[in-house]
């Protein structure tokens, strides 16, 4: 029986550890090659042997355009085509509004929408090259929908995000291209970034992961394979019907 992506090529941002690992691995079980792509050189260059020869690694800086420019045309010159972008390379510095400096602020921003908008750019460029026609998907948050008073930068980023999914899957529709753009809405999900801001909380990283946990309807963390089944679905033929929406995965907090 194929797998719900069999065929098609998928790139990852991020995709060294996290949810962009947890991606990787689910779209090449169900068919997909993929573009692992990060800074992290190495933990990039591991996945891709543990993955084998359906991966290939870029190093790729999601701020620099021409870095953009150089890893597709090396995609589209390896894979011979491109069918989903999946933008979902990220940072989040936790200090409030009064704390955060202007080059935090700028540098959040580079790094959640600035590199998201180039991956659409180049992403539909990749597209176009083969049929324009594909899936792209961008990580917003919970934190793109609602504010948080920790992390002003990054829920703003994030929610820049939203909005620029939408504008770009309006700007496809309207071209005529089989191109579909949506945004992901996690929770906090147990992953190392998250460990990184309950650490810079000020409090024990288990207890501020604790306090995230209860602050979910659910009580518990996101998983990150829960994420990436959401990613997989968007990626495949069974969301033809989706563009410009969002996916929320955020155990009922935006519920309250």
């Amino acid at each position: 029986m194929p797998g719900r992506v069999e065929g098609k090529v998928a790139l990852v941002t991020g995709g060294a550890s996290g949810l962009g690992a947890a991606s990787v691995r689910m779209l090449v079980r169900e068919g997909a090659k993929v573009a692992i792509t990060d800074l992290n050189e190495a933990g990039g260059q591991a996945l891709a042997k543990e993955l084998g020869e359906a991966t290939r690694f870029w190093r790729l800086d999601v701020t620099r355009e021409e870095d953009w420019s150089s890893v597709v045309d090396a995609v589209l010159a390896t894979f011979g085509r491109l069918d989903v972008v999946v933008n979902n390379a990220g940072i989040g510095i936790v200090k409030d509004v009064e704390t955060l400096s202007l080059q935090e602020w700028r540098l959040v921003h580079a790094v959640n929408l600035d590199g998201v908008f180039l991956g659409c750019k180049h992403g539909i460029r990749g597209m176009r090259q083969c049929g324009a026609r594909g899936s792209i998907i961008n990580v917003s948050s919970v934190a793109g929908l609602v504010g948080v008073a920790s992390f002003p930068a990054y829920s703003s980023s994030k929610g820049g995000v939203r909005l620029l999914s939408k504008s770009v899957a309006l700007h496809c529709a309207q071209k005529g291209y089989g191109i579909r753009c949506n945004s992901i809405h996690p929770v906090y999900v147990d992953t190392p970034m998250v460990d990184a801001l309950a650490s810079a909380s000020g409090a024990s990283a288990a207890v501020a992961k604790e306090k995230m946990a209860k602050s979910i309807p659910i009580g518990r963390l996101g998983h990150p394979d829960e994420v990436a089944y959401a990613i997989v679905f968007l990626a495949s033929d069974e969301s033809s019907l989706m563009t410009g929406s969002e996916v929320v995965l955020d155990g009922g907090a935006t519920a309250m």
